[in-house]
């Protein structure tokens, strides 16, 4: 798709701005006053030494797996650089530069810009234990700092330069050495080559690249290299993705995935519009933007799968600029109001600047944005056969598929459920990334095991991860008044689970209920999880979820329900501290759940 654009690139490419110059008081004082007083709090309230970063706590991955410890102060370094920058763009006295140059110079001062977690050169690798300043590695944290910088020198350039031109050049050598030419030098797994697997850090990374290519002042013979290397990796992206736009590695990822996309194309049919504008109308691009409004259920409340979290935050900004990209309303009209209901629509967690900047110069237009939330339609995804399906109290996704997917957990045939926008049956998510998390022992983390999802065990035997461990026989209807999907998830075990057939049929018939039908055949005994927030009473014939509904249940026997404490950081920003968990026992070779 994007290399087929080439034949059409100009000879000089046309500028581009990654914000309105800093001098244009006028567009900086246009911005809604509570949106500028909350940048200018934050500018206000940060902390007035800057993290430290060191050796020992770069060390720490290789030693013992934890990345928290870094991670923590790096990221601040990068928050409160932006929450200065913007505190500085909106106020235009040149009170926060000085703090400014001394962040920027003590990010352009790290040894490497990559994570300890990625500090290698050949995919799934040992981490090497320090960075090598000889030779930096490109990761998705190198990229998005180096287009920090990058936009940060393009904002403030005359300013700094009124300082000291040292700090620009600086700020451009370390741009180049540690991204341009490593960029255009070096193979990194995640640029693509032939059938190789894709994830975000595709989309992530190149748009990061052509931000710093484009924000400063590279030669045309440099930003054409970047285009034509850019343009293959994005086509190496996109082959991974089905023609309905769904993002394998769960709706946390269509941010860094779908979204990154959006801003890379965004770049391109800026500088080189003849080449790469028509893409906007690809019905492809159109249905990866269109992804997010589908798995929205309430508040910052997501369908989950994969290695996101349930809570996957509030759309903004970036998700109306590429619904008005793609020509959707549905998607416009869902940024809108979801921004209008965020509690921090300022982004201030966000350490991509120029993510930021696209916030404040989209505000006023969201804002002014009258249109009601839109209320996505029953859709099926075939590519990762997902369903999701609603009425006026139920939200339902259920999964398909396999798991061989990117960020995978071993639950194909699960499903979610939410009423009245509160969590009825849950996907846990994922707990703090870890050394072991991307490790052959991934699948030792309970929340990656089939046995804490919604899903059946055999005498204890669990889903295996593997494409080849998928669903068969899968089957959806979605009619006005009713959404099915059914299954047999017999291939997602391993062969001594003894499972000749399980047939999963889950339906929404809208304003009555949801029905589950399980039908089993096997060798060994069949367990049934569910996983639930609140405390369930819980019988044969009946499980009570207080302050929910009930689960009627036929063809199963007493359940018993083990409490789980939740003490992971990540986890605990979607759920409270216990969780639960039903096993139901199979006594017959069909179970059915009724929830009305």
């Amino acid at each position: 798709m994007f290399r087929e654009r080439l034949e059409a690139l100009p000879d000089i490419f046309a500028q581009f701005a990654p914000a309105w110059p800093y001098a244009d008081r006028d567009k900086w004082s246009s911005l809604p006053q509570d949106y500028a007083a909350r940048l200018t709090k934050s500018a206000e309230t940060c902390a007035a030494e800057w993290p430290a970063l060191t050796a020992s706590g770069y060390r720490a991955f290789s030693l013992s797996g934890d990345r928290i410890g870094y991670e923590t102060p790096y990221m601040r370094r990068r928050r409160m650089l932006n929450a200065l920058a913007l505190g500085e763009c909106v106020t235009g006295d040149g009170r926060y530069l000085d703090r400014i140059i001394d962040g920027a110079m003590l990010i352009a001062e790290e040894s490497g810009w990559q994570l300890p977690a990625h500090n290698v050169y050949i995919r799934d690798a040992k981490a090497l234990p320090l960075p090598d300043p000889r030779r930096p590695v490109v990761d998705l944290f190198a990229a998005e700092t180096g287009a920090q910088l990058a936009v940060l020198a393009a904002l403030f350039e005359t300013e700094l330069d009124a300082v000291t031109p040292m700090i620009v050049a600086r700020l451009d050598h370390e741009i180049s050495h540690r991204i341009i030419r490593p960029y255009l030098e070096e193979h990194f797994w995640w640029m693509g080559r032939g059938d190789e697997p894709m994830n975000n850090w595709t989309a992530w990374c190149t748009q990061n690249v052509m931000l710093a290519a484009f924000a400063r002042p590279f030669d045309q013979k440099t930003r054409r290299s970047v285009v034509e290397k850019a343009a293959a990796s994005l086509d190496f992206f996109l082959k991974d993705y089905g023609e309905d736009g769904a993002c394998e590695e769960g709706v946390l990822y269509y941010r860094h995935a779908g979204l990154c996309l959006f801003n890379a194309l965004n770049i391109l049919a800026t500088v080189a519009p003849d080449a790469f504008a028509p893409l906007w109308q690809a019905q492809k691009i159109r249905n990866i933007a269109e992804f997010i409004p589908h798995m929205h259920v309430a508040g910052d409340r997501y369908f989950n799968f994969a290695d996101s979290s349930a809570r996957a935050g509030f759309c903004g900004a970036r998700e109306y600029l590429f619904g008005k990209a793609v020509g959707s309303t549905l998607l416009t009209d869902f940024a809108a109001a979801d921004w209008k209901e965020s509690p921090a629509p300022d982004e201030p967690e966000e350490i991509n600047l120029f993510y930021r900047l696209q916030g404040a110069m989209t505000a006023g237009d969201l804002a002014a944005h009258t249109a009601p939330r839109p209320t996505a339609s029953d859709r099926f995804f075939p590519s990762i056969g997902l369903m999701t399906a609603r009425d006026n109290r139920f939200a339902l996704a259920v999964k398909a598929g396999d798991n061989g997917d990117s960020h995978n957990h071993n639950d194909t045939g699960s499903f979610t459920l939410y009423r009245d926008g509160k969590p009825f049956l849950i996907d846990v998510g994922v707990e703090n990334y870890t050394a072991k998390t991307f490790s052959p022992r991934r699948y030792e983390i309970w929340t990656m095991q089939s046995a804490f999802h919604n899903l059946p065990s055999f005498d204890g035997i669990m889903q295996q991860d593997g494409e080849a461990f998928a669903a068969s026989d899968v089957a959806v209807s979605l009619e006005d008044d009713r959404a099915c999907i059914s299954m047999d998830i017999a291939g997602a075990y391993p062969g001594e689970a003894g499972v000749r057939r399980y047939h999963r049929a889950v339906a929404l018939t809208k304003g009555k209920g949801i029905e589950i039908t399980d039908t089993y055949r096997g060798d060994r005994k069949a367990t049934l999880s569910l996983m639930v927030v609140e405390r369930p009473e819980a019988t044969a014939e009946r499980i009570t979820l207080p302050g929910l509904g009930e689960i009627a249940v036929e063809g199963g026997g007493r359940p018993l329900v083990e409490a789980i404490a939740i003490t992971d950081q990540r986890l605990r920003a979607a759920w409270p501290d216990t969780l639960y968990r039903i096993l139901i026992p199979l006594n017959g070779e069909t179970l059915r759940l009724t929830i009305n």
